[in-house]
């Protein structure tokens, strides 16, 4: 068996399409343009490039799109003030405050001092807490594309074994509480691995669904899975350079032994890290048809 391939970058061009045009009925039948807003602070290379990612996908569908690039020594008052006013502005509809900030930032002020109603990104606590009891506005965007992935892919989720290899605040946590909810496109029984688990292999060849986002290199053999499972690998890790010097790119899971186990599996990179923000399009999009009374 070798395992079909779960490419995001072709879920994510499908849910582009149904966003650009959900934009463009929103202005036409109710003068609506949705409005997004990053806000970088200082230089770092590698969060340009993200905040300049959404600011292009941002202008391609038709979204209302401010950027706010700060110095890297501004002030917690500072930043705190141009929080305030975005979430006083009615053109906003998003408020993206790129991370990570500068050391000497505390990032959870600043990210607790955002509207729930426009933490398009779904880390508030009041969105995480109403994610939890199973009423969300916003879903965190890398666990809502994994869903997404899994559902567009035709894989079962209604009472599968899904295990989730990783317990952070933006994945692991997150997407087992997305799949655990009794909703469609969940409804599955998760467990989460993590550093303290004992003998992951155990857990990880009960599943039919294996979510990783561990951030480690390949830390899924095929040993480690049972025939027919769905793998999601969410990891990125650099493992070396070409001669040219690009990077060499692997994920969490050893995908060349891997494949030949599962039935479907996400490809590094190419697989899981389009989705991303393309979800962060679509909160945006919920989160002006909610300030509308539309959603």
């Amino acid at each position: 068996m070798t395992a079909e391939l779960i490419k995001g970058a072709e879920v994510a061009r499908q849910i582009r399409e149904e966003l650009k045009q959900e934009i463009a009925d929103l202005k036409e039948k109710h003068n609506i343009v949705p409005g997004l807003v990053t806000v970088l602070v200082g230089a770092d290379p590698a969060s340009q490039v993200y905040v300049g990612a959404k600011e292009k996908t941002s202008k391609e569908l038709g979204i209302y799109s401010e950027r706010h690039d700060l110095p890297g020594d501004v002030t917690q008052e500072e930043l705190m003030k141009l929080v305030d006013r975005l979430n006083k502005d009615p053109r906003i509809n998003g408020i993206l405050v790129q991370l990570p900030l500068p050391r000497h930032l505390k990032e959870s002020e600043v990210l607790y001092a955002i509207n729930p109603k426009k933490d398009v990104d779904g880390f508030h606590p009041v969105n995480l807490g109403k994610l939890m009891i199973g009423e969300p506005d916003y879903l965190p965007c890398t666990p809502a594309g994994i869903q997404q992935l899994l559902i567009r892919s035709g894989t079962r989720i209604d009472g599968a074994e899904v295990v989730v290899v990783g317990r952070s605040n933006i994945v692991g946590k997150p997407i087992a509480n997305i799949l655990l909810q009794k909703a469609p496109g969940a409804n599955a029984t998760v467990t989460i691995c993590h550093t303290g688990t004992r003998d992951l292999a155990f857990h990880t060849r009960r599943a039919d669904i294996l979510i990783v986002a561990a951030g480690k290199a390949k830390a899924i053999t095929a040993d480690m899975v049972k025939e027919g499972v769905v793998v999601i690998d969410v990891g990125v890790n650099q493992i070396g350079t070409t001669a040219d010097g690009k990077r060499i790119l692997a994920g969490d899971v050893d995908f060349d032994t891997v494949k030949e186990k599962a039935k479907a599996i996400t490809p590094v990179p190419g697989g899981v890290g389009p989705m991303t923000i393309t979800m962060l399009m679509m909160n945006t999009v919920k989160a002006a048809k909610l300030a509308a009374g539309l959603a």
